[in-house]
């Protein structure tokens, strides 16, 4: 039997597009006859789950999503299909979540569990719908939106409130108060500028000071000896003043003084010689008197020798005439009382 060109194109045109399909179906995961190790897992969200997506144990891909379906048409109860690379011994208590990916596709992550259990294929595993990152991201920038709008309302209310009290007058108070700040401030750059100065350590008024008192004590130093033995002999005078009889000495000043003032009472007084003679005017005029008939008798011996010498044989002596006060070319002068 001789089989027509057609036929053999149809035929090979049949083979291909099954062999198409079954070649896509292996891409994405599925083969013609469902074999290997299944697990089930329920959702109620599947967040956008793909056939061929990977699950993920401690990291590393044990197989990926077979495919997703609802069961008794309930779109709350979403059944995804995990088809295993391998029968791995995942415990019956582990969980499985979908972990959403912002630079790529979902994927499944299984928690191991500790129990002793493990699951077999077609076994069901716990899930949970646990949030991805952006919608991690979107619970916590929800909260701060919503705090930032009421701040942003207050922040509005407080400038219209400022806007109401800061009035013209207002105004240029702020203007001079700023002005002032900015004097205050340049005032304050011109301080640190001479404080600075003060603090160099070359040219600085406290440098210099410094070195004064390191020259100081420098000399104190070279000198150390020498201030010891003053002090030494300070020490040494002040014990030995410690040791004077400082008392006795005084005692003695005083018994002296007061002897002193009893002499000086009896020479001020009449009864005594000295006194009659300091404070007696008798004595006075007698001492007086002498020195005036000296100083007659002087010049009556000036003016009559005779009377007085005698040495001629033949002479007489001279009589009469007696001075009874001083010439007046008399070197001595008798003091008038």
């Amino acid at each position: 039997m001789k089989v027509s060109n057609e036929t053999k194109i149809g035929a090979l045109t049949a083979i291909t597009v099954v062999l198409l399909i079954l070649g896509f179906n292996f891409l994405k995961g599925k083969s013609l006859f469902k074999t290997g190790n299944f697990l089930y897992a329920k959702y109620t969200d599947a967040k956008k789950l793909n056939s061929s997506d990977p699950v993920y144990i401690n990291g590393y891909q044990v197989g990926s999503i077979y495919g997703t379906d609802v069961k008794d048409n309930d779109l709350s109860n979403i059944i995804v299909e995990i088809k295993l690379n391998a029968d791995y011994q995942i415990p019956d208590n582990s969980l499985a979540s979908i972990e959403s990916n912002p630079l790529g596709g979902e994927g499944i992550d299984i928690q191991l569990g500790n129990s002793s259990k493990y699951l077999t294929s077609g076994d069901t595993i716990l899930s949970t719908n646990k949030g991805g990152l952006l919608e991690s991201l979107s619970n916590k920038i929800v909260p701060v939106a919503d705090q930032l709008k009421t701040t942003l309302a207050s922040l509005d209310s407080v400038l219209r409130n400022v806007n109401t009290v800061l009035d013209p007058t207002t105004k240029g108070n702020l203007q001079s108060v700023i002005g002032n700040l900015s004097k205050a401030t340049a005032n304050m750059v011109n301080s640190t500028a001479s404080l600075q100065g003060l603090l160099n350590t070359e040219t600085g008024s406290l440098a210099k000071s410094l070195d004064s008192v390191g020259s100081f004590t420098k000399n104190l130093a070279a000198n150390n000896s020498r201030i010891t033995n003053i002090l030494s002999n300070m020490d040494s005078t002040t014990a030995h003043l410690s040791r004077a009889d400082i008392q006795g000495i005084t005692d003695n000043f005083k018994a002296s003084a007061a002897k002193l003032n009893a002499m000086l009472d009896k020479a001020n007084s009449s009864n005594s010689s000295i006194g009659a003679l300091i404070n007696g005017r008798e004595l006075y005029n007698n001492i007086n008197n002498t020195i005036s008939s000296l100083n007659i008798l002087m010049d009556d011996l000036r003016v009559h020798p005779k009377r007085y010498v005698n040495i001629s044989v033949f002479g007489k002596k001279e009589k009469g005439n007696y001075l009874t006060a001083p010439l007046k070319d008399s070197t001595t002068t008798p003091v008038k009382p």
